[in-house]
């Protein structure tokens, strides 16, 4: 009994790389860090816990560089010491980079809106449910089994929820806070019937070991199967926004503190869009004719609803600016989920897949940039509407010339090259992969943005109205408003840059 018991308790003995899991743990550690430093701390000294978990951010960040050598994995089977839960390669790399720079933005720009809020959020638990989200979109990628994808999901999600509703007596905060936390239990409940199927029916949780199994699957179980992978699909649709699953976008970007919407935005879509590329790229290849047309017409619809939807904003409405960009993140979404769909018909679906990567790179520093400019003008004009923004290059040029770049870039145009070039980069991938209807839609909705893109840049160098108010910039918006603009110039004038951060090396 005891000689059987020894070999079996050596087996599941795992070695730790704790160099490997450093950028998401550093993330976890500072976020408790600072939830037990808030109750020593007076009042008066709160904001040494912003600087701490901003620190904190960039320590996660400065962690990807030694990972640069080569790939690392941890957490593996002692009897399959290739089949591991956690990989750090080049596709995790890129997507942790993402994650926490984006994070260490929405960071830079909370310091300042927690000191506006005065008071009205609670210090400590907005910066642990910030660090503790950004720890769990750090760990999603690199996740290599359903069972630690899902928990690294939810670790992203839930403090995310809390945010949103973190503002003490706006009832706009709650409702938001409710409609973004049903539609992501919704999404988390329809994946774990999903993935409950898919074990049921392969035996194993591991990416590779599904791809394998998959394939001959027994015929009893084959409609299970079948049915798994079309649930765990819906799922990730939900956490990508998209259409029909986009309905708690607008109201949750509305309702959230800014720098929680531009959070979400970025860092949210990286999240479901790696862990919808994990799932169908890596685990369900033979599947591709099932999730192939599914992200295709998802494709179509997600990108057409999100254009439409920005297109017809009301200037004058109340909070009319973050409405735009909220739509407009359901229509990105939509250019995102083309190259994963085209991965179905690609030779090289590494190739199509680090088409997604290269394009939500750009739109991670340039959205982050519009939402800083926007948080900016937000101090002075509560309301935020595209009308607020008249007359910006008279009194503060420099942020109007910035934000018409970041909205040049959104749209693809000259001179925001970035932007651009992801848009070849995505209509290529579509074409090279034989949907020549699906480029055409992309085309046709590229069209449609540009219009709302140049509306809203044109109203920034019109003669204002009345007396243009002052706005005055904080040092922490003016970091993160320099640091989105210095990646986006850089990347405009070097967009081959991007193509090669976005060489996954998945296979």
């Amino acid at each position: 009994m005891s000689s059987l018991a020894q070999p079996l308790a050596e087996s599941l003995v795992q070695s730790v790389d704790w160099l490997a899991i450093a950028p998401p743990t550093i993330a976890a550690v500072v976020a408790l860090a600072v939830l037990v430093a808030d109750l020593f701390l007076a009042e008066s000294r709160k904001a040494v816990l912003g600087w701490a978990s901003v620190a904190g951010l960039a320590a996660s960040a400065l962690m990807l560089l030694p990972l640069l050598d080569g790939d690392r994995s941890t957490f593996c089977l002692t009897g399959a010491p290739d089949v591991c839960s956690y990989t750090a390669d080049r596709f995790t790399l890129v997507i942790q980079f993402l994650a926490l720079g984006g994070a260490l933005v929405a960071a830079l720009l909370s310091v300042t809106a927690l000191k506006d809020a005065n008071k009205g959020l609670p210090e400590g638990e907005f910066w642990f449910l910030l660090l503790s989200s950004a720890a769990g979109a750090a760990l999603l990628p690199a996740s290599r089994d359903l069972a630690t994808l899902i928990v690294a999901l939810e670790v992203a999600s839930l403090p995310a929820f809390a945010l949103v509703g973190l503002r003490q007596g706006d009832r706009k905060s709650s409702e938001a806070a409710l409609k973004f936390f049903l539609s992501s239990v919704t999404a988390t409940a329809v994946s774990l019937m999903g993935i409950s199927f898919v074990y049921a029916s392969t035996g194993t949780l591991y990416l590779t070991q599904i791809a394998d199994r998959i394939q001959d699957v027994d015929g009893q179980l084959h409609t299970l199967a079948q049915t798994g992978v079309v649930l765990t699909l819906v799922g990730f649709a939900f956490k990508t926004a998209a259409v029909p699953f986009h309905f708690w976008v607008p109201d949750t970007y509305v309702g959230a503190p800014l720098p929680v919407a531009a959070y979400l935005s970025v860092v949210g879509k990286a999240v479901g869009f790696s862990g919808l590329i994990l799932v169908t790229v890596i685990a369900l290849p033979s599947y591709a004719d099932v999730w192939g047309p599914a992200l295709a017409a998802l494709a179509a619809l997600t990108m057409t609803v999100g254009n439409v939807g920005a297109l017809r904003q009301q200037a004058t409405r109340a909070y009319s600016a973050v409405r735009l960009l909220a739509w407009s993140s359901v229509g990105q979404a939509g250019y995102l989920l083309v190259p994963i769909a085209a991965a179905a018909y690609s030779d090289d679906a590494e190739k199509a897949v680090g088409s997604t990567v290269a394009y939500a790179l750009m739109y991670a520093a340039v959205n982050l940039g519009a939402f800083a400019v926007a948080a900016l003008v937000g101090r002075t004009r509560t309301l935020n509407r595209i009308t607020d923004y008249r007359g910006l290059y008279a009194k503060n040029p420099l942020s109007a010339l910035l934000l018409a770049f970041f909205l040049l870039c959104l749209a693809g145009l000259p001179p925001g090259i970035i932007g651009l070039f992801a848009k070849v980069t995505v209509f290529s991938a579509a074409v090279d992969a034989g949907l020549g209807w699906l480029a055409v839609i992309m085309a046709i909705n590229v069209v449609i943005a540009l219009f709302y893109y140049l509306q809203w840049t044109t109203l920034l160098f019109r003669a204002p109205e009345g007396e243009p108010v002052e706005h005055r910039v904080p040092a922490p918006v003016t970091a993160a408003i320099t640091v989105t603009a210095v990646l986006g110039i850089a990347l405009s004038g070097a967009p081959q840059l991007v193509l090669r951060f976005a060489d996954t090396g998945l296979f």
